[in-house]
């Protein structure tokens, strides 16, 4: 059970999102779930105007939009036969910050950050995919770069949520920021690159891109608002929580897609 406690100032706020937490928490335990991305996913949106292109992929001109994730451009090669891979391996990633964010980053968080999204992974592929160390025939090499991290400004989201009324201006920042709706301009920011590799030719097979921005609110009252009202509000006071959102969202979209391709349950 989540207890949350609110000054009297936060009137009809307080209201919105102990309403939103409780029926999270019934969503939780009553609906049953299953879907591989779970619950909350809207936590973090895709923004399309902040993809990154850091030369890292080899090709992202012909990057485009795909049917089966909103937002995330990706390529493949139309000769591949995904069911020729039944092992994965996961390279070391590669990171950097968005540029003017280097003050104050503790580099333990970062390695935190490249562990988590790792175990995330391997959390998704394993049950359908052994994952491996060394590279080989039936091999596919997924190879990742985090760019352009921004972490969460905390201070900012605790004075948007103790000043009397700030929440409404907050809530319909998104728009008026040119960002996702539902965000603030203080919170986190991830743009990821990936790409799948054979591990025996080394030949690129597909390559992805992604920018995540952390939602504060539900933008919408749908099937989701809940969940996101409750894990973005409270992800907003933490530094990287947006960023270990926007991990397993990739690692469930990952996994959902390759089994889709392998003709195989994403479990």
């Amino acid at each position: 059970m989540i207890h949350i406690y609110f000054l009297p100032a936060h009137g009809v706020r307080g209201l919105a999102l102990a309403a939103a937490v409780l029926a999270a928490g019934c969503a939780s335990t009553d609906s049953g779930d299953s879907s591989i991305l779970g619950a909350g996913t809207g936590v973090t949106a895709s923004d399309p105007t902040r993809f990154t292109q850091s030369g890292f992929l080899s090709n992202y001109g012909r990057l485009g939009p795909v049917s089966w994730a909103e937002g995330i451009q990706c390529w493949r090669d139309p000769q591949l036969d995904a069911k020729k891979y039944d092992k994965v391996l996961i390279s070391r990633m590669t990171l950097q910050l968005k540029p003017g964010q280097e003050e104050g980053i503790d580099p333990a968080d970062l390695k935190t950050l490249t562990d988590y999204f790792y175990q995330s992974l391997v959390k998704a592929l394993k049950p359908q995919m052994q994952v491996v160390d060394k590279a080989g025939p039936g091999v596919l090499v997924i190879r990742i770069a985090l760019t352009n991290l921004v972490p969460t400004k905390v201070a900012n989201s605790v004075t948007g949520t103790v000043v009397p009324y700030a929440f409404v201006l907050e809530a319909g920042s998104g728009a008026a920021t040119g960002r996702p709706a539902g965000s603030t301009p203080y919170l986190g920011e991830t743009g990821m690159e990936m790409q799948f590799r054979d591990g025996a030719s080394n030949q690129v097979l597909a390559e992805c891109r992604d920018t995540e921005i952390g939602r504060k609110y539900a933008a919408d009252l749908d099937a989701g608002a809940a969940q996101t009202w409750a894990s973005g509000y409270l992800n907003s006071f933490q530094s990287w929580s947006y960023a270990q959102n926007a991990f397993d969202k990739w690692s469930a979209l990952t996994a959902q897609r390759l089994a889709a391709l392998r003709g195989v349950s994403p479990q």
